[in-house]
């Protein structure tokens, strides 16, 4: 799964490895200004190259999309065998829910955390951080001995969980050109239904494989980031210094912010300055993610609950989540063509009224088109906010804006498995979480709307290319 280019830049013996340093990314000191880096082209000639960068700067891009998909992977999983669970430990359907807003919860810390140490300390240790505490307890969840040490487990996983999507998009809008921060944020959230995808597959054939060992292997996957992709990731990310002395190379008005002593944190994104788009950011994260996690989490559930056997929810799970693949090129030619905030109230908007389809009983075959219309919808509107945050505020504000949003946001993934379970406990069956889950993507899209609003009103007011949010709002 690593592709082969991440180790052609990169000489494996330890003293060269020592010298290189960061050489495809910044170059000696101007002797004329020993207080700034030269700009650095983002791709080598004749060197191999995606969107626009090649080398050690690809490498490091390329691991930390390795790590989303296994993040994609931990969201998903305990979806996929929730049933195993709730049989095993004789749950009950909002026992189960509460469980599954463990790691939600646990997300919503790690993204406020970690988001917040990924501006004060730096890339790299925000997303070696992450990946740490996300594979080490998910991999103890497979040796819980009930349900409360298991809920223990995946709240702490979830604060890794929750701090690996802000860190890792951050240090990629560092790490690209302005022009393709839209596309690379795409192809990162696309390891995201990936990830689910994969957890959707290997479980058709694992979880049945065994009563005890079967749910329990699932979390055992969670060796390979620890084991394949830590080692990679140390070599080749490059050191928070280092990230950052490059970005402010190539944005001059930004060093000139910092060195007037402009600090970074969450004073900083609810300053007068930001904070109407840092508040609607949140909400519309809120409520998008409660669409999206609440299906992935419940979906099988669901789906089984309304008749159908264990293999047939598992690929409605799977729909979903290739649906939101399909949602991440759509919404990578939307955003780069209209904006991220246009694009995103489409895409929302389109996921609700599908979701509303499902209240008709549909066939299987338009149960399967609705699901994907969904997973392009809501995990495509996730996308699109994320690069509309990205390009809203400047890099040293990036981190702490995305951990605001992802965290508070979340929160709307913490109460969705709750509410879906409640609503089944309560008896009033399963198309109430469908209707849930389609006002939330409605919400969403009349959230981005308004930003698309407020938006537009900036631009009139500030027509000049400025380092403000106009300055990083235009479609790319």
């Amino acid at each position: 799964m690593i592709p082969s280019a991440m180790w052609n830049y990169f000489d494996c013996n330890p003293h060269h490895a020592q010298d290189v340093r960061m050489a495809s990314i910044s170059e000696p000191r101007d002797t004329a200004d020993s207080q700034r880096r030269k700009p650095v082209e983002y791709a080598k000639e004749n060197s191999f190259t995606i969107l626009g960068i090649s080398g050690r700067r690809l490498a490091a891009v390329l691991i930390g999309w390795f790590f989303v998909i296994f993040d994609g992977y931990d969201l998903i999983v305990y979806g996929t065998v929730q049933g195993a669970l709730m049989e095993e430990w004789n749950l009950s359907a909002a026992q189960a829910g509460t469980i599954g807003s463990a790691a939600f919860l646990g997300m919503v810390i790690g993204a406020l955390l970690i988001g917040r140490i990924s501006d004060r300390i730096g890339r790299k240790f925000a997303v070696i951080g992450s990946v740490v505490v996300l594979s080490v307890f998910t991999i103890l969840c497979a040796f819980a001995p009930g349900p409360v040490v298991f809920a223990i487990f995946r709240l702490l996983a979830g604060i890794g969980l929750g701090g690996l999507v802000p860190s890792v998009n951050a240090m990629t809008a560092d790490l690209v050109p302005s022009n393709k921060v839209s596309a690379w944020s795409t192809v990162m959230m696309s390891g995201v239904p990936l990830g689910g995808s994969i957890a959707a597959v290997l479980a058709q054939w694992i979880v049945p494989f065994d009563p005890h060992w079967g749910w329990r292997t699932m979390f055992l996957i969670a060796f390979v980031p620890l084991v394949i992709g830590l080692p990679i990731a140390m070599k080749v990310i490059p050191s928070d210094k280092e990230i950052k002395e490059d970005y402010l190379a190539h944005h001059e008005t930004e060093q000139n912010q910092v060195e007037k002593g402009e600090k970074p944190g969450f004073g900083a994104i609810l300053s007068p300055k930001y904070r109407t788009i840092t508040i609607w950011f949140a909400l519309a994260t809120f409520v998008t993610l409660l669409a999206w996690y609440g299906l992935g989490t419940w979906l099988p559930k669901l789906m089984t609950t309304a008749g159908y056997d264990f293999g047939a929810a598992l690929n409605f799970t799977l729909a979903l989540n290739l649906g939101a693949i399909i949602g991440s090129v759509v919404t990578a030619w939307a955003g780069d063509r209209f904006g991220p905030v246009q694009a995103g109230s489409v895409a929302a908007g389109i996921a609700g009224i599908a979701l509303l389809f499902l209240l008709t009983g549909p066939s299987i075959f338009w149960v399967y088109i609705i699901l994907v219309l969904a997973g392009v919808g809501t995990h495509g509107t996730q996308i699109l906010i994320i690069a509309a945050i990205s390009q809203f505020y400047p890099q040293r504000l990036r981190g702490t804006a995305l951990g605001w949003a992802l965290g508070v946001g979340r929160l709307g993934a913490v109460a969705a498995p709750q509410l879906a379970g409640l609503l089944l406990t309560w008896g009033l069956g399963v198309n109430s979480n469908y209707l849930m889950f389609a006002i939330a993507a409605l919400l969403s899209s009349l959230s981005l709307f308004i930003l698309t609003g407020i938006q537009r009103r900036e631009k009139a007011k500030n027509p000049q290319p400025a380092s403000t949010v106009v300055s990083h709002t235009d479609p790319q």
